[in-house]
């Protein structure tokens, strides 16, 4: 339900509460090009890569920026959405971000200025709340993307808000979500796109073999050792997600995608999973990736291609990729349930 509308302020300026929806960014094209100032900004956070610039910077500019931009962008021509290739729109994760943004917007009504900002790239967070500032608000709400707190993911989107403040004479109040791995919207999406797609499949059997999986983003193990709650986060949303839906012993599996480099990453991985789950012969595996707001690069391709393909050649059968936020009703109902949680008392 829409939010009482504040009097419009006769000096021009728009002194609404802003709430930024932040997530993690993508290239403006897939190209090597685009992909390219993309990758650098990335991996130059020290929150990503946690080694000493003076020893990562010569093999990121070396090595990794002369040769994984051209395969990142072949992997983005995948799922860039068609007849958009020189637009950041093509890209899942803004599309979706944006229509979050609009559809956002419309529950809450114009008492508050809902704004999309991304990490890395564009539209970048500083240049979104040195905007907001500009046009007058002073209150700055911020939710990361992420439902599962780790200092790579929500923490390094609260320093970038930070460096914002830090260079700020006149600074805003700012307000922000650290994760939500447990809320009942939350939950509940996850919940409901699963019941929607066993209403067409049935429930996997895990009698029969058949398994789900519940894939999240990995972490180098060097950052869960150093005390990162990132892993716990996850076990808990799997933990409230299996008692929702009262799954069955043996079923559900928690596992950790999207390692890079040679450290080792917390496990177990996706990837080996999905393999040793096609040897063994399983007749059905569906997988959703609850950490994943947006779909995006490491859904549509690592997921939805190749881990698709690793587990059918394996000798698996049935494969579902199992969207769940995007623009559905449960995204949206998540972000209004956070909504309310940080703008309380500026509405």
């Amino acid at each position: 339900m829409p939010l009482s509308p504040t009097a419009p302020d006769p000096s021009g300026a728009d002194e609404r509460p802003a709430l930024i929806l932040a997530n993690l960014g993508t290239p403006a094209a897939p190209t090597a090009r685009a992909v390219r100032p993309f990758l650098r900004e990335f991996l130059s956070d020290r929150r990503i890569v946690e080694t000493h610039p003076l020893l990562w910077r010569p093999v990121l500019e070396a090595i990794i920026l002369r040769v994984r931009p051209r395969a990142s962008a072949a992997k983005y021509a995948t799922i860039w959405r068609p007849g958009e290739e020189t637009s950041r729109s093509g890209s899942p994760l803004m599309h979706f971000s944006e229509r979050q943004g609009q559809l956002l917007q419309r529950e809450l009504g114009e008492s508050v200025q809902v704004r999309v900002a991304m990490r890395y790239g564009q539209p970048a967070l500083r240049r979104v709340m040195g905007e907001l500032m500009e046009a007058g608000c002073r209150r700055i709400a911020l939710i990361p993307l992420y439902p599962q707190y780790a200092a790579s993911s929500a923490g390094t989107v609260v320093d970038e808000a930070a460096r914002f403040i830090l260079a700020s004479r006149n600074q805003p109040e700012l307000r922000t979500i650290r994760s939500f791995e447990t809320a009942p919207a939350y939950i509940e999406a996850l919940a409901t796109a699963l019941e929607q797609h066993w209403q067409v499949h049935g429930r996997p059997d895990p009698a029969a073999g058949e398994r789900l999986l519940l894939s999240f983003h990995s972490i180098p193990q060097a950052m869960h050792d150093a005390g990162d709650p990132y892993r716990g986060d996850c076990e808990r949303t799997v933990e409230r997600l299996s008692r929702r839906l009262g799954l069955p012993d043996g079923l559900a599996h928690l596992t950790f995608q999207s390692v890079f480099g040679p450290a080792a990453w917390i496990g177990p991985a996706t990837i080996d999973t999905v393999g040793e789950l096609g040897r063994a012969g399983c007749p059905r595996l569906d997988i959703i990736c609850p950490g994943f707001f947006s779909d995006c690069l490491e859904t549509l391709e690592e997921i939805n291609q190749l881990n698709r393909e690793t587990f059918t050649t394996a000798g698996g059968g049935s494969f579902h990729y199992i969207p769940w936020g995007n623009d559905s009703d449960g995204a949206v109902a998540t972000l209004v349930e956070q909504a309310g949680n940080v703008l309380t008392g500026w509405i």
